[in-house]
Order: C-alpha cells, then structure tokens, then sequence
C-alpha cells in the first residue's frame, strides 16, 4: 500500500443480502468497479468476504498511521462520495471524519474502527 494514498479493500463478493440471480454480478463487484471507473486517488483493492454480510456491501480503509474503518451499508451509487470521503481520510492526521464532515449518503456508514499498528494506545484512548 502506498503511504501517500489510503487503500480501499472493498468485498467484491458482497451481495448486500440479496440472492444472486445465476450469472449476476455481486452488489460488492459492482461497488468495486464503480470506484475503479471513477478513478481518484486510493488504492482500490477487491477482496472475498468480509464477514459483515448482514450489513451489505462492505470495505475497509486504511492508511498507515492512521484508523482503520470498516464501512457497511454501501452501494455502487456512493462511489463518488467515497472517494471524497478518502481525500478528507488522507487529509486528517488520525483518519477520523466526524459524521456531519461526510456526504449524507455516508453518515451511518461507520461499523468499527481498529487503531494502526503504528498508533500508541495513547493516541488510540483519544
């Protein structure tokens, strides 16, 4: 992962906890390639599973010195956001957006948090 830019793992298997007609495409792959065709500047990474299925479509991000977040609760139409939401995640010094800093679309969409390796447990209390 590049330091300079946050990673984007995103759950390319995600169905949003719907059935998946035979030959269709996961809800996750469809998030994945939004992002991808809309480009900007995160590493975007596909991966299988996970494991929050009940909340929907899923990702991390993640940026070395800073939170990791797990996102649930996303769709393809959110891409754009998303990729706002990694400026303003690159931009701060923790990673941490307050909700009333994120698009509308992207208020609730915050399932956990885990602290950086890198981060010392006094800065992971604040």
């Amino acid at each position: 992962m590049s330091a300079r830019v946050p990673c984007f793992h995103v759950c390319v298997t995600c169905r949003a906890g719907l059935p998946l007609e035979p030959g269709g495409v996961p809800m996750g792959a469809l998030l994945h390639e939004a992002m991808a065709a809309l480009g900007g500047p995160v590493e975007l990474r596909g991966v299988e599973c996970l494991a929050t299925c009940e909340r929907g479509c899923a990702a991390t991000i993640s940026m070395p010195g800073k939170w990791t977040y797990l996102l649930g609760g996303l769709r393809p139409e959110m891409a754009g956001d998303l990729l706002d939401y990694a400026r303003s995640f690159a931009a701060s010094k923790t990673g941490t957006i307050m909700p009333s800093r994120r698009a509308e679309s992207l208020k609730d969409m915050i399932l956990a948090r885990f602290p950086a390796y890198d981060i010392s447990y006094q800065e992971a209390a604040e």
